[in-house]
């Protein structure tokens, strides 16, 4: 979400989406707030700084660790703060193990990718870190059932080896399938609550998330085309949730106002897709949540409110008109 004013967000979001309200992220406060020094905060046992090229494993908690885990407190003392009673779905959100592999440096240097013990490191301290982050939401929001989100905008370009070197200038080598895959599902087991992954590049692999055992995938519909019809007819009939991202992200241009303005046009795409799968409409309201393409934080906070007000409208559209 854009700004920095974490209850006024938080305010916003639990006045907008009702049904499935989430814990707010403002990267734009600066280093610790951005998602991956978030997600580095969560990690048990291990540490990370800014360096110029980005973030870097270290020895010892600095600085950053600690300026990551405050912005999380207040965020959390936010959200605590406007969900007092509140029951019902409640989703937070952290970057998953492998775009925190792709982005943060070991300490000579190259990215974490590159080093398989690194990685196995990195998954299981985040895994540890995500119990204890899940219990502390559990304890402010009693009433409420938790959903984690794992963000993976790197993990195509993890398995297909286009990650670039710490340098820029060579690419590393492409992960395993059967090892992500295996990495996913040794988190999601760990965590013990229902996953969702969030993936708004290109080529999101859908069997493997359905097979590491997600219960939902969120998607940018405009990246999508008939090529991926099957893995996600598949994935609908199986019983995965779809997070369906239509509603654009940003407020710029004409055609974005237009998207905003007229929320059941903006999910005609997914419409379209259902009468091509030939599945029954009814299934639209129970298995598709309407969303923003990717993140808020580059749009203006009025369109923020606004573009999370229309995705609600757009769902319910679904469900009142399912033809």
């Amino acid at each position: 979400m854009p700004g920095g004013d974490v209850r006024e967000m938080a305010r916003g979001v639990t006045a907008e989406l009702e049904q499935l309200p989430h814990l707010p992220e403002l990267p734009g406060r600066g280093p610790g707030a951005d998602m991956i020094g978030r997600g580095a905060g969560l990690l048990t046992e291990l540490f990370v700084q800014t360096e110029p090229s980005g973030w870097r494993f270290t020895d010892h908690p600095g600085r950053d660790t600690k300026r990551a885990r405050s912005w999380l407190g207040e965020d959390l003392d936010a959200l605590e703060e406007y969900t007092q009673g509140y029951e019902g779905l409640l989703k937070i959100q952290a970057v998953g193990p492998w775009t925190l592999a792709g982005s943060i440096e070991l300490k000579h240097g190259e990215k974490a990718l590159s080093d398989p013990g690194a990685c196995r490191d990195i998954a299981e301290s985040l895994t540890e870190g995500l119990r204890r982050h899940l219990e502390d939401v559990r304890r402010r929001v009693p009433g409420a059932t938790v959903v984690l989100q794992l963000d993976e905008p790197l993990l195509p370009a993890v398995l297909a080896g286009s990650v670039k070197t710490a340098s820029g200038f060579q690419r590393l080598r492409a992960i395993d399938r059967q090892l992500a895959e295996q990495a996913l599902r040794d988190v999601i087991r760990g965590v013990n609550t229902p996953v969702l992954v969030h993936s708004c590049a290109p080529e999101v692999p859908i069997p493997l998330l359905r097979r590491a055992g997600v219960a939902g995938i969120s998607l940018d519909f405009g990246l999508l085309t008939q090529r991926h019809d099957d893995d996600l007819g598949e994935a609908i009939e199986g019983g995965t949730l779809i997070l369906a991202g239509v509603v654009p992200s940003t407020d710029v241009g004409a055609v974005q106002s237009e998207a905003v303005s007229d929320p059941a046009g903006s999910v005609r795409s997914v419409r379209t897709l259902w009468r091509r799968l030939g599945l029954a409409p009814e299934l639209l309201g129970r298995r598709v949540v309407v969303t923003p393409t990717c993140g808020l934080a580059g749009a203006s906070p009025a369109y923020a409110r606004r573009a999370l007000a229309a995705a609600v409208r757009a769902a319910r559209s679904l469900v009142d008109n399912p033809e």
